[in-house]
């Protein structure tokens, strides 16, 4: 698989996650409000997501999420924010090999979208079946040294 974005390789880091199983619509809000955060301040995020502190503001998918307070529309995707937690602890370290800077460090990439689709079949009655898919994601993030 391939990043869908090239940065500058001496001053920046990537990490990928392939398959993990969880919503797709869900990620893609996590990524779009974790984009251009210092290392740092995303992780904090993401921690008080899944302690049910802080939402995540849903700029998309959001046809039937209530509102939070001070934000709109939001909800606390914790599956999500456990997988996006890990390729982002996977970035920093990648950046922590290369000799980076982490304290610096900007998330100028992040992208998730929909995986392989697992299939699955659901017994009815009278010997009919129901398809029952598992959707995964794949997600994608590089972060880049600021001065």
């Amino acid at each position: 698989m391939k990043y869908s974005a090239e940065k500058n390789p001496e001053k920046s880091a990537r990490a990928y996650g392939r398959e993990f199983h969880c919503s797709p619509k869900h990620s893609q809000n996590i990524m779009r409000a974790i984009k251009g955060m210092k290392i740092s301040d995303a992780k904090q995020l993401l921690e008080d997501v899944i302690a049910l502190k802080r939402p995540i503001p849903f700029k998309t998918h959001l046809s039937s999420v209530s509102h939070r307070k001070g934000i709109g529309p939001g909800a606390y995707p914790e599956k999500a924010s456990r997988y996006v937690l890990e390729v982002l602890k996977n970035a920093e370290n990648n950046a922590e090999y290369k000799g980076l800077d982490t304290e610096n460090m900007v998330i100028t990439h992040a992208s998730a979208y929909k995986g392989r689709i697992i299939k699955g079949m659901m017994p009815r009655a009278q010997g009919r079946s129901t398809p029952k898919n598992e959707h995964t994601t794949n997600m994608e993030i590089i972060v880049e040294e600021k001065e």
